[in-house]
């Protein structure tokens, strides 16, 4: 491996969702958005709801993340996701669908504890981030969203 690449990997509970080497990666963090770069100091993190954007030779290559945890050390960047796909897997009505019914919830908010409101608010903004990164791999495609 190249000192002037990053060695790449996202897991979820379930699979592998990607891993190659890329030029950067900006990532949601719970304290903002940071960006990884070849030679970065070692850094761990917790994710947020949100965008991942990699970039490979010039190609921006983005997926949506629910949360989770980064590590980066010796330009390795391993990413342990609740939820991850790639943008081009995003099905984007249902993900419309679902933030409606989580916002639909929401509002009905009179009959919920704080764990049950905390969870609809996590489930709007996961859907929120899959739509934000569905759109824009469309736009990016030349296609209406």
């Amino acid at each position: 491996m190249s000192k002037s690449t990053i060695k790449f990997k996202i897991v979820t509970p379930e699979k592998t969702v990607f891993e190659d080497t890329v030029d950067q990666a900006t990532l949601p963090t719970a304290d903002g958005e940071v960006t990884i770069l070849p030679n970065h100091i070692s850094y761990i993190a917790s994710l947020k709801a949100g965008e991942l954007m990699l970039k490979k030779k010039g190609e921006e290559i983005l997926l949506c993340i629910s949360g989770g945890f980064i590590e980066f050390h010796n330009n390795e960047l391993i990413i342990l996701a609740d939820t991850a796909e790639r943008a081009e897997e995003i099905d984007l009505k249902r993900a419309e669908e679902g933030r409606r019914k989580a916002e639909e919830l929401k509002n009905k908010r009179v009959s919920m504890d704080e764990n049950e409101y905390a969870r609809v608010a996590a489930a709007i903004q996961k859907e929120s981030a899959r739509i934000r990164v569905a759109k824009k791999h469309y736009t990016k495609l030349g296609m209406k969203a």
